[in-house]
């Protein structure tokens, strides 16, 4: 099993970050096999080498396929957020989840203005929350500054997708009553 599939399975939101990365760890690399062979697959151990070679591989091609090679998302990836969106529509439609509409009108706010100051004001919102997720966890990794503002925001948006994935993995457990 894959590390995306790992990740998967513990937490739809963490993987989707993920890919997000696998996706622009693939293009840093030129969208080359041979590139990504030799910067990404030659640190993974030797016993899983050949599936990660693979996996990146596939990856790349779909990249390709699909038009994504220096921005935008693969459709696999576009089919996790529109399906956590539908979750989403139906969670908020329901009345037996108060605390997840507590969360969502809460981190709200902050979903528009990332909007607004993106330019993207007809983005999905979880588009918008996931974009604001990446960026500062990229910042992070950069060690640049995030300010105590967006500290704030991608906290309280950070809560909002940990409990959207809580209930997206009961969903899938069956255990989730709309």
């Amino acid at each position: 099993m894959t590390i995306a599939q790992q990740i998967k399975e513990r937490n739809i939101a963490e993987y989707l970050l993920y890919m997000w990365q696998e996706e622009d760890l693939i293009r840093a690399n030129g969208c080359d096999t041979e590139a990504i062979r030799h910067n990404v697959v030659s640190r993974y151990d030797l016993s899983v080498r050949a599936e990660m070679e693979e996996w990146y591989a596939n990856l790349t091609e779909m990249m390709l396929a699909e038009g994504v090679k220096d921005k935008g998302h693969l459709q696999i990836n576009i089919n996790v957020l529109q399906e956590l969106s539908g979750l989403h529509g139906q969670l908020l439609a329901s009345t037996r989840y108060p605390f997840y509409n507590a969360a969502y009108f809460k981190a709200l706010p902050f979903i528009v203005e990332l909007r607004q100051k993106n330019g993207h004001k007809d983005e999905p919102e979880l588009e918008t929350c996931f974009e604001a997720l990446y960026g500062v966890w990229m910042l992070r990794l950069q060690k640049k500054p995030v300010s105590p503002g967006t500290e704030k925001a991608v906290e309280t948006i950070s809560k909002f997708v940990a409990l959207l994935a809580h209930y997206y993995a009961q969903d899938r457990r069956g255990e989730l009553e709309l």
